[in-house]
């Protein structure tokens, strides 16, 4: 099995659902079933179908968490040392040389991708385009909008 790159908060993010997952919400929907069942007939029981699937829903998210975790391969960012270079997990500021708009990234992994907080994706279009890049080099990005370019102006190891 391949190994899935994730950073140490993006585990620990896991790690919270999966405990959520299995003290709340498992034993919450294997007690709405037991008080679906104690009503009756279950053939026309709608709560009884609501509990069976979100308890379908909470076993199959508990398998899919386990098994990322088991494959993960953790990486804390403060401990990198990439001369410099864009990596996995490293935070990038951007300026995008038409417009000189600057953004910062952080790249991450799949789970953990959210743009609205500057995490993206190690597969998306722009952190493919970033990696392996230093400080003052151009990234181009093909964009929906049409080619983007971008200066690198600053790599951290956070």
């Amino acid at each position: 099995m391949a190994t899935i790159p994730i950073t140490k908060r993006g585990a620990e993010k896991l790690r919270a659902e999966l405990h959520q997952l299995k003290t709340v919400d498992r034993p919450w929907v294997i007690n709405a079933i037991s008080e679906a069942r104690a009503q009756g007939d279950l053939s026309e029981n709608a709560e009884y179908e609501v509990a069976k699937d979100r308890q379908g829903f909470i076993e199959g998210r508990i398998q899919e968490v386990e098994g990322k975790l088991s494959a993960a391969q953790i990486i804390d960012p403060s401990e990198l040392d990439a001369g410099g270079k864009v990596v996995f997990g490293s935070t990038v500021e951007l300026e995008e040389e038409e417009s000189g708009d600057a953004v910062k990234y952080q790249i991450v992994g799949e789970d953990e991708a959210d743009l609205k907080l500057g995490l993206i994706n190690i597969s998306s279009p722009i952190a493919r385009a970033l990696i392996g890049k230093e400080e003052g080099d151009t990234a181009e990005v093909q964009a929906p909008g049409g080619l983007k370019r971008y200066e690198i102006v600053g790599v951290r190891y956070l």
